[in-house]
């Protein structure tokens, strides 16, 4: 069950929303709270700050303790210490107070230690000593409790460091309650610890709702395409959504893979269909020719049993063929031969063959192929010319280039990409021993595209028929 669960695409992208909100929830609460708690902290060192450096300005222009105007303990306990750390002025209702971060050698104990030891005309000794009347310029900070009437609260404190006019160093401490900045940090804790979990619970119901409608029409191609593999049906298609999104385009995409497939599945019951019947008669006609000759042994006719021999033979090479090529077998990348050698072997022997002089020329392929590409090319012209037929080959470019003419009746506009499909005759009424079986451009076709060339028939300038084959060079 759980792995049925988080094997859907709709709640592992939730379960993600969810955790990478979470994440970013939590880091963003965490920088809330300390930026909130530094805030406070700072305020309230501002505060204890200011209690302390007015009580510290008031001891240093010669008020007496006594004199002194401390704020209630309360709101900011003030304590002020002599050298050796005896109290000699609290602030109302202060009974005592601890404060643990502060560093305890004040500056002032070595103040007192050199004015013990100094003139008494002299205000100011080595750096860091304060003189008579003077306060230090540094504030020091640290958190402690204070007990104020029997209650004992934190409070964030400052100490600041003075002289006396009568050169007696002292230290004040003073007080600023953190009660605010706890209050502060806890509610805000609070709210977050409430609200973290019901905005996450927001966010994954959103997410699963957003998700689960995006992948609607994902599940709309699924189910389609398990109906066209159960009923086998290529023609069908799947729904396409009218938007411009990834989901579009997949469903795009299917339904071209789909038409392509119901084509190739057309052409190759096609194909089956036609090659049973060209199978057949040559077939027939030699299960004929043996039938008679087994009963009447001086009617049988040898030389036509060999034609169907020979022709049925023919066409199952043929076939064999056109099945590596729609196998997508093509040419080893290293495989390559001189084309004019092939041209000068392949018209060699033919009647009313001409052939251009023609040079060197490497191109890469398979040379056996690619000879069956000439040798078809040559027997179809021979068949529709009248006298000749010439040959040409040339470079154009990066383009090697191998012509094939005759002076034929030539080839129709209409039926110059139709005389490329198989088991096509243009000519049906001829007599099927002297025109094949149609297979033989096909064959060449398809050798030339995979060969990365084209295969192209035009009017020749002579009359008749123009073929040619254009493959790339050897690079």
């Amino acid at each position: 069950m759980r792995r049925r669960l988080f094997g859907s695409v709709r709640a592992r992208a939730t379960l993600a929303a969810t955790l990478v909100v979470a994440v970013a929830l939590v880091a963003a609460g965490t920088a809330v709270l300390l930026s909130l708690r530094f805030s406070l902290i700072d305020q309230a060192d501002a505060e204890a700050d200011s209690v302390a450096r007015n009580a510290a300005s008031a001891l240093a222009n010669g008020f007496a303790y006594k004199d002194l105007n401390l704020p209630d303990g309360d709101e900011n306990p003030v304590t002020v210490l002599d050298r050796t750390g005896k109290a000699v002025a609290v602030g109302e209702d202060v009974e005592g107070m601890s404060v643990t971060e502060i560093a305890s050698d004040r500056l002032n104990s070595t103040a007192n230690d050199d004015a013990d030891d100094a003139d008494e005309g002299e205000e100011e000794t080595d750096e860091g000593v304060l003189a008579a009347g003077q306060l230090a310029d540094e504030t020091r900070y640290g958190e402690g409790t204070a007990t104020v009437e029997g209650d004992t609260e934190k409070y964030r404190f400052a100490a600041v460091d003075l002289v006396t006019k009568g050169k007696v160093p002292l230290t004040v401490y003073a007080g600023a309650p953190l009660a605010t900045e706890e209050d502060a940090v806890g509610t805000a804790l609070t709210s977050m610890l409430i609200g973290l979990p019901l905005l996450l619970l927001t966010v994954s119901g959103a997410t699963y709702v957003v998700t689960g409608r995006a992948l609607r029409p994902v599940e709309g191609i699924r189910s389609e395409m398990a109906a066209i593999t159960a009923s086998e049906d290529l023609s069908r298609r799947v729904p396409q959504p009218d938007t411009h999104d990834e989901i579009a385009r997949l469903a795009r995409t299917t339904n071209e893979t789909l038409a392509a497939l119901e084509t190739s599945v057309e052409r190759q019951r096609a194909f089956v269909a036609d090659a049973s019947h060209e199978l057949r008669s040559p077939i027939a006609s030699l299960r004929t020719q043996l039938e008679v000759g087994a009963a009447h042994p001086d009617l049988l006719d040898l030389d036509g049993a060999v034609q169907d021999t020979v022709r049925l033979q023919s066409l199952a090479a043929d076939l064999l063929l056109l099945a590596r090529l729609d196998a997508g077998k093509r040419p080893p990348p290293d495989a390559h031969f001189d084309l004019a050698k092939v041209v000068r072997q392949e018209t060699a022997g033919r009647d009313g063959v001409t052939v251009e002089s023609v040079s060197s020329v490497e191109i890469r392929g398979s040379r056996g192929q690619i000879a069956r590409v000439l040798g078809n090319l040559l027997d179809n012209a021979q068949r529709h010319a009248r006298d000749r037929v010439a040959v040409s080959l040339r470079t154009d470019g990066d383009w090697t280039v191998l012509q094939v003419a005759d002076d034929g009746s030539g080839v129709p506009e209409s039926d110059r990409t139709r005389i490329f499909e198989r088991f096509v005759r243009l000519d049906e009424s001829r007599a099927r021993d002297d025109g094949g079986a149609g297979l033989g451009l096909a064959i060449a076709r398809d050798i030339a595209v995979r060969h990365g060339g084209t295969l192209t028939v035009t009017d020749a300038p002579g009359g008749g028929a123009l073929f040619e084959l254009r493959l790339p060079q050897k690079s």
